[in-house]
């Protein structure tokens, strides 16, 4: 399988009601690697790298969040994979 890296910008009512948490729980079940934060506008970042059709799950499932959520969009920016993750981890900063 080819591998991809799709960099993610996610809006909506995307913060406060644990899209980060969800997120991550859905991309280690995938065995992506990469990170989920909240940026200060509002939306939610996340990098996915991992075997393509895995990474296209994940975006599915980013354009309907977890149950509290709302998301009105999802930008997706298409990367090479770098290969600089171990695992799948939510971001502070």
């Amino acid at each position: 399988m080819a591998e991809a890296r799709a960099h993610v910008y996610i809006s909506g009512r995307v913060q406060g009601v644990n899209f980060r948490y969800y997120t991550r729980q859905q991309a280690r079940g995938l065995g992506l690697r990469g990170w989920v934060r909240n940026l200060p506008d509002g939306r939610v970042e996340a990098i996915f790298e991992g075997e393509r059709e895995r990474v296209e799950h994940m975006l599915e499932w980013c354009k309907k969040g977890p149950p509290a959520s709302y998301v009105e969009g999802v930008e997706v920016i298409w990367e090479e994979p770098k290969g600089e993750f171990s695992g799948f981890e939510i971001r502070w900063w």
